[in-house]
């Protein structure tokens, strides 16, 4: 959709995503490869809805005004563009003949946000403002400027998923939402139930702490945070952001959540596992998420870096030695119960049965499982590494699960020597989906971790794989995993847009036998409901998710999710594998 960025001159744009991540893991990149496109307009005929995708209209950023802000505007819509890098003729006569095997929606890291909680360490995410590059890692995600409307954009987005009956190709039904990791923020009990209430269509109140004022940075003295009920600070200043009285308490003002219609699915991502999603819980972390006293911005370079590493190193006694001293490093705030860090177990368990997790998840306190819809079977990873740092692997009882769930179901497949294994088997066609993509598989810490380049080496090894859904890395982007030998094709991985950073996309998808020996995946994007502009109201969810949108286009640590046209609206062409 947008090719000119909010913030182009802007250097050091580090990816929102990570908060701290260890540089050692840059060495531990698996190199895949990613197979250029061979991308050509092929619009398929349309038979959904389209009103409310990509296909009827774009959003973008317009003209600059003071500071370079810049508010939306609307654009033509995109159509689909084909790309057959993985093999398969697009024959003409496939329009006429596919048939639908499954549809779905798509969305990820919404990363709904207590943003009052004292477990959050914005100060450290200053570091990365232009101009202040102290710290020897490079840190960003603890702090945005739109982080207080989280709730508005996921309840805007459940109402735009509604509105579409039928999928725009083929004009089925989704036959149920799933939500790929990073659902909540900072692994807070009531960011979980936030997200899970609203995704029900619950009464949502979000807001923490002392519920008569907002005791967020937005609302403290620092200059380096946006003020919008007035003051001098840097975000207006510099970046001409607006001043917004009442947005503080209309943030915070309960509303009956829609609910989605369809059934949905959760995933388990970094942003559940790990404190700001790096993080291991420990019990220090816990004890600063429940207590009355958050750690603000160090006024010395020492002091930060004090803080940062006894943080980033989980140091317990020299995080409880600073907060027992109440230096000037830190702020007395409301304390909250609700705010407590969950474990995996817990997470799972606050989801219930409904929502993908089994019984066996909750018995066991896992989060990979299985489900069928029609030819089609799921298979859902947790890619989490509770070691810390937020980059993915699996571990080694759940690569076997893997292995054996796709033995099951192929009647055919590559043996590990190389050779043709065939066997009497009902053929399924498998879609995964995970936080992680395979590229950011890359965290073995802890030991007897599976990573990125191996669990691929796997998947080529079955031609039933057709699809792998998954987000983390907050951009639109499509790749294809393509097989070096033994049946031609691979699998596709489609990566979608984050709901926290520009811009706010979800996706529907939509898998079709051609019936002519090819199979078809369209790739749609979402908006959310907002409307293009609040103009000044802040009454209601969409409207403060249309401010949100805006505010995310004009993040001075910018980060731009739209990928190119082919990471976008797509039809993804593969051989039919059996």
């Amino acid at each position: 959709m947008i090719h000119d960025t909010p913030h182009e001159a802007t250097p050091h744009a580090f990816p929102r995503r990570r908060l701290l991540k260890g540089a050692a893991f840059g060495a531990l990149a698996s190199g895949l490869v990613a197979y250029p496109g061979r991308a050509a307009t092929a619009a398929p005929a349309l038979r959904g809805t389209v009103e409310g995708t990509t296909l009827a209209r774009t959003l973008r950023p317009g003209r600059p005004g003071r500071g370079g802000y810049r508010k939306l505007v609307a654009g033509p819509g995109e159509p689909h563009l084909l790309r057959d890098d993985l093999g398969g003729a697009a024959a003409a006569g496939r329009v006429s003949r596919r048939r639908e095997l499954l549809s779905f929606v798509h969305l990820t890291d919404v990363h709904i946000i207590d943003a009052q909680s004292p477990a959050r360490v914005e100060y450290v995410d200053r570091l990365s403002d232009p101009g202040d590059l102290l710290s020897a890692f490079p840190v960003s995600g603890g702090y945005r400027p739109q982080e207080l409307l989280t709730t508005q954009v996921a309840e805007s987005m459940v109402r735009a998923v509604n509105r579409i009956e039928r999928g725009p190709v083929l004009g089925a039904a989704p036959a149920f939402t799933i939500n790929t990791g990073d659902a909540a923020d900072n692994a807070q009990y009531n960011e979980v139930r936030w997200i899970i209430d609203l995704l029900d269509g619950k009464r949502i109140r979000p807001d923490s702490g002392d519920l008569r004022r907002y005791e967020g940075v937005m609302s403290w003295g620092d200059s380096r945070y946006w003020h919008p009920h007035g003051g001098d600070d840097l975000a207006k200043g510099r970046y001409g952001f607006p001043t917004i009285p009442g947005l503080l308490s209309a943030a915070r003002r309960p509303f009956d959540a829609t609910g989605l219609k369809t059934p949905w699915l959760a995933v388990y991502g970094n942003h559940e596992a790990l404190v700001q999603g790096n993080l291991p819980l420990l019990p220090v972390f816990q004890a600063l998420a429940v207590g009355n006293v958050k750690i603000t911005a160090p006024v010395s370079d020492a002091e930060r870096r004090e803080v940062g590493d006894a943080l980033r190193k989980g140091d317990d006694a020299a995080v409880r030695q600073m907060t027992e001293s109440r230096s000037k490093v830190f702020r007395e705030v409301t304390p909250d119960p609700d705010r407590r860090l969950l474990s995996r177990a817990e997470v799972v368990r606050e989801h219930g049965t409904r929502h993908g997790y089994t019984a066996a998840n909750l018995k066991n306190g896992t989060a990979h499982y299985a489900f069928d819809r029609g030819v089609v079977r799921g298979l859902v990873l947790d890619t989490c590494n509770a070691a810390g740092y937020s980059e993915g692997s699996l571990d080694s009882a759940q690569f076997a699960w893997l292995e054996r769930e796709l033995v099951r179901g192929s009647s055919r497949y590559v043996g590990e020597d190389g050779g043709i294994v065939r066997r009497k088997a009902t053929d399924r066609l498998f879609v995964l989906f995970s936080h992680h993509t395979i590229e950011t598989l890359t965290n073995g810490l802890g030991g007897g971790r599976v990573l990125g380049e191996e669990i691929e080496k796997l998947l080529l090894r079955f031609p039933n794989v057709v699809l792998w859904v998954n987000g983390h890395t907050h951009v639109n982007e499509v790749i294809p995993h393509r097989r070096k030998s033994g049946p031609k094709g691979g699998f596709w991985e489609v990566s979608t847009a984050a709901h926290i950073d520009w811009p706010q996309q979800s996706r529907i998808l939509e898998l079709a036998d051609n019936r002519d020996g090819t199979l078809s995946v369209f790739a749609t994007v979402i908006d959310s409901a907002a409307p293009v502009s609040h103009k000044g109201r802040l009454d209601d969810p969409d409207r403060l998710a249309a401010l949100s949108r805006e505010l995310s286009a004009n993040d001075w640590q910018p980060h731009d999710g739209t990928g190119e046209p082919e990471d976008r609206n797509v039809e993804l062409l593969l051989p039919a594998p059996f």
